[in-house]
Formats: structure tokens, sequence, C-alpha cells
């Protein structure tokens, strides 16, 4: 079934229920500051609990980075593993990672063709690396497998570029139980599942102060007073001026993305596979939609920015990384911001008793989002306490404009080694090919050596005298030089092998 996509500029779905603005004062047991993935996951099980909830958002669900993204499901944290477990120890690590894995279970749940319809699910994603790293490969394959309880295969060079039609990349990490949705269908289906369960959705409703004190919080709207004894903040870093020193502790990144024309048959003739594919640097996401379409994220800038600028930077990206496509034409450009935290997990747990904070899931996935409002629910109305497990990523300040300014050098020198890094990887490979070759010309030179006629031992002429003393002593006969059919070759062989010994190539 064909995904539908929608610019950032655009407004609401078309086939979106309206939903109203709070023109009246409310009191709820729980209110949710923000409409996206977080805090629809938050009201959706809230109500299901049996909670009253109400959820404010200042423009329309799913307006931003939430309703534009590439819809992969998969377990983990924007933190590399190895990070994560020098940060926190491997037993509390483990637990991490087995609530983001709750966490695919979780989307996985929710989002079928029945509960969802066109909700497009297909299966696998494939991590590729952009260099050739197979000891890497397998130490991070045995983590996974043996100390986290993830199914993961580890895919060789061969296999990699059989299914991707390029040689930009080396070794693979595929993820079976992983899986792709389309984004949209997505969060507008959470959207109606929490609203059935009796979650009420305000949008076009902006906060304009908080006050947190007390046992009953009250919120102020620009029409209406809401009175609630939790307030959920997943605002990400749109919280704007009631909670600027929050908003203030991400670091906004626009990601952008876009979708190509049609190409027919071409496209599954250098992309075998189909689910989704990221490389291992961050730099490119993309993945097969719509049967013959390829949608692709990859520009990441801090400044907000018109998506159709980015548009003919995929189109070379795209170019660049399998040549074979050929140029492609874009349909559509997307982008949205997202909040990244210093510290690379997101922010998840209790600020202050009643006052809940689910953001920070820039590089994180739906998994990771979808476990937050899963968890902050429970933990309200349940006392799960895990939320706990994410005390040790305090919030820090993301530094403001020099930090966004950071950030953006740091985006670009990250970019630029990624793609040096690549090219001398690709360097060397062509290097040991090359070497291979010359190689099988030397040893196919000395076979051929080796089958020559060799010439007889001489023998003294006929009557010849014999030396005095007896019979003459034989000596041994050393072979003399044998002609080769064809002798460049093994010179050239051995002038290029002389010259990596020494260090000049």
């Amino acid at each position: 079934m064909a995904e539908t996509f929608t610019s950032a500029t655009d407004g609401p779905d078309d086939d979106a229920p309206f939903r109203s603005r709070l023109t009246f004062d409310l009191d709820v047991d729980i209110c949710i500051v923000g409409a996206g993935l977080a805090g629809l996951t938050v009201a959706l099980e809230a109500a299901r609990l049996g909670a009253s909830v109400a959820v404010l958002e200042g423009r329309y669900v799913g307006w931003n980075a939430s309703g534009h993204q590439l819809g992969t499901v998969m377990p983990g944290y924007g933190l590399p593993i190895g990070e994560l477990i020098e940060r926190v120890g491997i037993e509390d690590a483990r637990e991490l990672w087995a609530l983001s894995k709750e966490g695919a279970d979780y989307v996985r749940a929710a989002a079928n063709e029945e509960a969802m319809p066109g909700i497009a699910l297909t299966e696998g994603a494939l991590e590729v690396s952009n260099v050739d790293a197979g000891d890497t490969l397998i130490s991070r394959l045995q983590v996974l497998s043996e100390d986290f309880e993830t199914e993961v295969e580890g895919w060789q060079i061969d296999r990699v570029r059989d299914q991707l039609g390029t040689a930009r990349y080396f070794h693979g990490i595929y993820y079976p139980k992983a899986f792709q949705i389309d984004g949209r269908k997505y969060i507008q289906g959470l959207a109606e599942q929490a609203k059935r369960a009796g979650a009420r959705i305000f949008e076009d409703t902006p906060v304009v102060s908080i006050d947190p004190s007390g046992i009953r919080k009250r919120i102020v709207t620009p029409s209406a007073r809401l009175r609630a004894s939790h307030i959920v903040l997943a605002g990400n870093i749109h919280l704007g001026a009631p909670l600027r020193r929050l908003s203030e502790t991400l670091l906004p990144v626009w990601r952008y993305g876009a979708v190509t024309e049609p190409l027919g048959e071409r496209l599954g003739e250098v992309i075998r596979f189909r689910g989704s594919v990221s490389d291992s640097d961050g730099v490119d996401h993309f993945r097969i939609v719509g049967g013959d379409r390829l949608m692709w994220a990859s520009p990441e800038t801090t400044w907000d920015a018109r998506p159709r600028r980015f548009g003919s930077a995929i189109q070379r990206r795209i170019a660049t990384v399998f040549p074979r496509i050929g140029k492609v034409q874009i349909a559509d450009v997307f982008g949205g911001a997202v909040g990244l935290t210093v510290h690379g997990m997101p922010q998840i747990g209790q600020l202050r008793k009643g006052l809940w904070v689910a953001s920070g899931f820039g590089r994180q996935g739906l998994n990771t989002s979808a476990m937050a409002g899963q968890l902050i629910a429970r933990s309200i109305l349940w006392g799960d306490e895990r939320w706990r497990l994410f005390s040790p990523f305090e919030l820090v300040w993301a530094g403001g404009t020099t930090g966004r300014v950071a950030g953006h050098l740091i985006g670009m020198w990250g970019r630029g080694s990624s793609a040096a890094a690549g090219a001398l990887a690709r360097y060397r490979e062509g290097a040991r090919a090359r070497e291979r070759i010359r190689e099988a010309r030397l040893a196919e030179a000395n076979r051929q050596a080796g089958t020559g006629t060799r010439p007889s031992p001489r023998r003294p002429p006929p009557g010849a005298p014999r030396p005095p003393g007896g019979p003459r002593p034989v000596r041994p006969q050393l072979p003399e030089p044998v002609e080769m059919q064809d002798p460049a070759p093994v010179a050239l062989a051995s002038q290029e092998r002389e010259k990596i010994r020494d260090g000049s190539m």
C-alpha cells in the first residue's frame, strides 16, 4: 500500500478530524503540553487507565518532527551502547535497553492495519558502516545478542553490496525484528485512539503560563484556564516562554528529507533491500516507499530554513551514494525540528512533584517516545519507579546561541570526517584489490617459469683427457637463467611491492 507524504509547511491533514481550541475552563487529572508522539502516548495510556486527560497543542497534531520522519522503529538510543554501559553500568544499561525494546513492541501493537488503516508496515532495518570495521562489528554483535538479548545478524561486505548497489558501504548489522511505518498515519492514529479512550485534544491552544506549585497545578492559555494534579511537558524545544529554561537544555536541530518521483524498475535493480537503511555515522537514512519511490533524510542544520531549499542537496546525495540510479526527480521535501540533549539520552522523569518531562527525542527513534509515554503514564497512575533509570542523564544547558553555532560546526566536521574516512576505506580496499591482482600475476609468471625446459648439463667432448689423480670430480650444476614468456609482470610486481615496503606509495 502506498504511503502519503505531506510537506512540513502544510497544515493539518485533510482527513484529520478537527480538534477545537480550548475556550472554557477545565479541571483534569493530567494536563499534557504538546501533541507529539510522546504526549499523545501519555494521553492514550493515561486515559486507558481511567484518568481524565487534556492535551494542549499550540498548532496542530503532528505539525513538527513527530509527523515528518521516516518511521523506523528499532531498539536502542541515540547514545552508543558502549557509552551507555560506561555511564550507568551493565545492569542499568540492560534495563534501559529492555525499556527501549518495550517501546518498539508498543508501536508494533498499536500500528496495525485494523487500528490504523494505511500504516504500511514493512519489516527489517539495516545499519551499514562507511568503513571496513569487521572487528568492531563482531564485538558489537556479541554485546547486542549476548548481553542485551537483541536479535541481530552480521552482514559481510558482499551481502551488503548485493542488497545495496553501491561501493560506499562495507559491513552491516541487520535487525530482523525492526520495522518501519508511515509516520503521518501513526501520529494521527495515536490521536484518534487517545480520543476514543477519553482524552481531550485541543489544537491551536498555546500555553501562556504554568504554576507547578501546590497539589493542583495551574495552566493558563489565551482563552481558558486549567487545573491538574499532574502536568507532563512534552513540547520538546517548543515549550516557549513559560518554560524557556527547560527548552534551553535542548539543542534544536532541523532534519530534512525528501521523497522522489516514481523511479520504476531501476530502483529495484540497485536497492534490493526493502527495509530502512541508516549509516553508522548518522549521515544518511533512507528506505523504499510506495513500491518504487525513495525516501531519504540527510541534511541537518541548527537553524530553521525552508525545506524546499534542501531538495537539490538530497538529489545530489542520492546520486553520490547510488550513481547507478542516475538523476532522480524530487516530488516532496519535508522537515522538522528535534531537540538533542548534551548527553545523547532522552529527558524522561519527574522534575518536581506532579511536574513531568518527556522530551529530548532527537535521534532516538519512535520506540523511545512510545516507551516514555507509557512509562510516565504508569508512573503517575501506578507508581512505576523505572523512570529513575534516566536520573543519571540530568538536564544540561545546551549552550544557547553559542551551542547552536558549535553544534553546526561539529555537524559539519562530523560529516566531513565521515566522508574522509569512507574515501580512505574505499582507497584501501582498492589498493588491496590491486595488490591481489599483482600477486596473482606474479604467481602465474612463476608457474609458467617453473614449467619451462631446463638446458642439459655440459659434458666434456669425446676423447678429452681426464684430470690426473683419478676421476674428474663432479661439480654441482647451477641452473642457468631461464627465459620467461613475459618478464614484465614480475618486474612490475617487484617494483610495486618495494615501493609499498618503502612507504613511497
